[in-house]
């Protein structure tokens, strides 16, 4: 049996609100304070009170880390034992020393290279007998409980990140607002000031010409102006192991609109009859393809109902069409939808659930109901099978959250786009429901943060 009052010159310990289950630390009466070896140490918060950084736990594996987040508690000089002085961020947490449970302050210091991730300080083994020339007194800890855990038994602040050209937008705002009232950090990077250190040993983004520090989670809000260079910037982030709210992979697919009718062909999920040709000797015969006149042809890449053109009559379908190909703008025809009387349903998705919808309805004699375009929008009641279409069209795009925007039809729902950044404003109000909280709450379930407690 184990001496609760004995400790060895090296010990297993844990940090749980670190979320550190298992560390091989060494025992240092010539120290007060303990220290964490720790890699890209990084303050953040409004003002700079909370800590972020990076710690490769198993000593046989500096390819495996673990990044951490803590407040503040202090700064010191402290001077090494080979004579180095250097400031250090103090904080405090909890430490487990067999069945003994502490808060206690560390040190936070880079140490490349050291055996020991962790040294024990005197104020930590207040309490303990020091036996120095034995090893593992107490309880033994594995690294495997890393691969064990499910679920992180405490919180942490995240550094979330939003890629957007549109700082002062109401969804950044709010979901920023609603970040920090959970207690993580956010923050708006525009998305073009964004440059990229592509190594395969090393990926970084670069920002206003400094090296961009880790983010726990980047949400991209990408317009349709960027979705390329987007892509990359996301592409970027994900190779440096962020979590990615919608992966650059799906954003393609969701904005490209003939790859995203295609893709929820495959997947038998029911849209407005689409066709396409790159031949201006084909126009009579795409025409033919869908419902015939009256049409809507669209821009490949438009969005918020521009680029999106009623053809009446098939004069005004070829006219249109011309135009296009002498543009060089590639685009889709797609049947014209009468019975949804220039309405559309609006259901937000996030992780696979239909957390709100809307009926959006056209202003007047306009037949798109974009808000954007001036439509209004109204509390509605959906339908199973649009719920269940809904979740389909999302997997369909592979995206955590999107607008899945749906026309009613004597044939049934149609979905008509699936939008990889949704606007929050017209959903929240039409339906009083606070959709950024359930957006936070939703990357703190994927990232395997507790929930508040009351």
């Amino acid at each position: 049996m184990k001496n609760n009052n004995y400790v060895g010159w090296e010990e297993w310990v844990s940090l749980p609100e670190l979320n550190l289950p298992a560390l091989i630390a060494k025992t240092d009466t010539g120290a007060e304070t303990s220290a964490l070896h720790a890699f890209n140490i990084q303050t953040f918060g409004k003002n700079n009170e909370m800590v972020r950084f990076g710690i490769n736990p198993i000593n046989t594996d500096e390819r495996f880390s673990i990044f951490c987040s803590s407040k503040i508690l202090d700064q010191r000089n402290v001077t090494s034992s080979n004579g180095i002085s250097e400031i250090r961020y103090v904080i405090e947490t909890e430490i487990t020393i067999g069945n003994v449970r502490k808060k206690i302050p560390i040190t936070l210091t880079n140490r490349e290279n050291m055996k020991y991730k962790m040294i024990i300080g005197r104020s930590a083994l207040e309490g303990f007998q020091i036996s120095a020339d034995k090893s593992f007194l107490q309880n033994a800890l594995n690294y495997d409980l890393y691969k064990k855990a499910k679920k992180n038994e405490y919180r942490r602040s995240l550094r979330i990140g939003i890629l957007s050209l549109e700082p002062k937008n109401y969804s950044n705002k709010k979901i920023i607002e609603t970040a920090e009232n959970n207690g993580h950090y956010c923050e708006i990077l525009n998305t073009k000031r964004c440059y990229l250190n592509i190594e395969s040993e090393n990926p970084e983004v670069h920002y206003d010409g400094k090296v961009l520090p880790h983010y726990d989670v980047i949400i991209p809000r990408i317009g349709p102006s960027i979705t390329k260079y987007g892509m990359a910037v996301v592409r970027q982030f994900e190779a440096m192991g962020t979590y990615c709210l919608n992966s650059s992979t799906s954003i393609g697919t969701s904005r490209d609109k003939l790859a995203a009718h295609q893709a929820l062909a495959i997947n038998r999920i029911p849209v407005p009859d689409t066709a396409f040709a790159n031949s201006p000797r084909d126009t009579e015969n795409i025409i033919d393809l869908t419902t015939g006149a009256p049409l809507v042809v669209k821009l490949l890449e438009s969005s918020q109902g521009k680029g999106v053109v009623l053809a009446e009559t098939k004069k005004a379908a070829s006219s249109v069409i011309s135009a296009f190909q002498k543009l060089n703008a590639p685009f889709i025809i797609q049947e014209f939808i009468k019975d949804a009387n220039g309405s559309d349903l609006r259901l937000f998705v996030i992780g696979g659930k239909v957390v709100a919808s809307m009926m959006r309805s056209a202003l007047g004699d306009d037949f798109r109901s974009n808000l954007h375009a001036g439509g209004k929008a109204t509390k509605v009641k959906i339908t199973k099978q649009e719920r269940k279409i809904a979740k389909q069209a999302t997997k369909a795009m592979g995206l955590d959250i999107a607008g899945v925007d749906i026309l009613r039809s004597s044939e049934g729902p149609k979905v008509l786009e699936v939008n990889s950044s949704p606007g929050l404003k017209g959903i929240e109000s039409t339906n009083n429901i606070d959709v950024a909280s359930l957006i936070i709450d939703y990357l703190e379930k994927k990232l395997g943060l507790s929930k508040i407690s009351n």
